[in-house]
């Protein structure tokens, strides 16, 4: 019966491990996309960028079923959500400008806007296809 417990202890560490391994690869591609195009970035978008990348990953793994492009719209309604949210706080009230979108057409509050959540739903094909590869990385367990 100990086996049983502590194989599924290590099962449940290395499922851990494997959503901050998704965390930080959502937060540290966020910040390469966001310096690639703006030349900078902000600590608060590392930190969106990988809480986007682990639900997105939650939620593909919840409907596995889904078509493509309705988990691509799901995911970019997430993102622009997570965007609008961050975007309150780090610009609204906190004052820190991260980002405003003020100057393109139909932004909420400058915080949102329908282009961003376009360009999210182009990125969310290719965030399935990840969320598929990290779902099926297996871990195999030694005994020594």
């Amino acid at each position: 019966m100990e086996n049983v417990k502590e194989t599924s202890a290590k099962s449940r560490g290395l499922e851990i491990i494997k959503y901050i391994a998704i965390f930080t690869f959502g937060g540290v591609g966020y910040a390469f996309i966001e310096i690639s195009f703006r030349g900078y970035t902000h600590w608060s978008m590392v930190l969106t960028g990988g809480a986007c990348m682990l639900t997105f990953y939650f939620l593909n793994n919840a409907f596995p079923n889904l078509p493509i492009t309705l988990k691509a719209l799901i995911g970019a309604a997430v993102i622009t959500l997570y965007e609008l949210t961050v975007g309150c706080i780090v610009n609204l009230w906190f004052k820190l400008d991260v980002w405003d979108y003020s100057e393109h057409a139909f932004s909420l509050w400058g915080q949102i806007c329908p282009l961003f959540s376009f360009l999210w739903f182009l990125l969310c094909f290719c965030l399935a296809a990840l969320t598929f590869f990290f779902y099926n990385i297996k871990y195999h367990h030694y005994r020594h």
